[in-house]
């Protein structure tokens, strides 16, 4: 927990304050390098889902991976947005305490950060240290060495990333931190010409026979390459599974 940051995670964003904790806490971590070790992350993903062991670790990872996102990802958005505050999260900076799970339970930070002297120029700078400075990194690696595409993780990012830029809105947030949190999700490219991996991350679609609009992600998490799990409720192939996808048996 960041004291500077605690009363921002109040009501629906309170699990967020314990995500994020400072270099004194006395719980054993991790320095990024030693989390993605080969030995360490196998152990992480066998404690995670020991079911799993004979499995397609493709989908073990995809699965794993998630539970880093959210809780990286939501709450320094959450900070950026309501406070203006600028994290240490680069992937060099950070260190990650994994619980009995094998998931990753918290992330400790150097220092508690500080406010933007002046406001950033677009939505790409304002989130560097989190999107290019870690997730980027993180990404490259998982991608490589499990023969993932590294859509299928950015898309997981980009699924709770629109979630908690669309939260955040509903607060007291600054507008114009939240209208650039939303351009890394409307635009194609980056400012430097380079594609955006979170462009159009989810998309709202009517479906048949529901009148609500139904939120979609960009692309399949892959979680139904395991034996036991279906399709999340927003998978693009909810309407159209994949060849050889059998429901049965198969739960949340």
């Amino acid at each position: 927990m960041i004291a500077a940051l605690t009363p921002l995670f109040q009501g629906s964003l309170a699990p967020m304050a314990d995500w994020l904790t400072l270099a004194d806490d006395p719980r054993p971590s991790l320095s990024m390098a030693k989390y993605l070790n080969s030995e360490q992350l196998t152990d992480q993903l066998q404690r995670f889902t020991p079911q799993y062991v004979n499995a397609d670790q493709r989908a073990v990872v995809s699965l794993w991976g998630k539970y880093h996102f959210i809780r990286l990802v939501a709450p320094t958005v959450a900070a950026s947005l309501l406070h203006n505050w600028r994290l240490p999260v680069s992937f060099d900076e950070v260190q990650v305490i994994v619980d009995e799970d094998g998931l990753p339970t918290a992330f400790k930070l150097p220092h508690q950060g500080e406010p933007w002297s002046s406001a950033p120029s677009n939505g790409f700078t304002r989130l560097e240290a989190l999107f290019d400075g870690h997730l980027d990194v993180l990404i490259r690696d998982l991608a490589v060495r499990y023969k993932v595409s590294p859509k299928v993780f950015w898309s997981s990012v980009g699924h709770y990333y629109e979630w908690i830029v669309e939260e955040v809105a509903k607060l007291p947030a600054d507008a114009a931190a939240v209208t650039q949190a939303r351009q890394l999700i409307s635009a194609k490219n980056r400012p430097d010409g380079l594609r955006n991996p979170l462009h159009g991350c989810v998309r709202y679609r009517q479906r048949e026979g529901e009148q609500a609009l139904h939120r979609e992600r960009k692309h399949c998490c892959i979680r139904y390459l395991l034996p036991d799990k279906a399709l999340c409720s927003n998978c693009p192939h909810i309407d159209k599974p994949p060849a050889g996808y059998d429901p049965a048996g198969r739960s949340d």
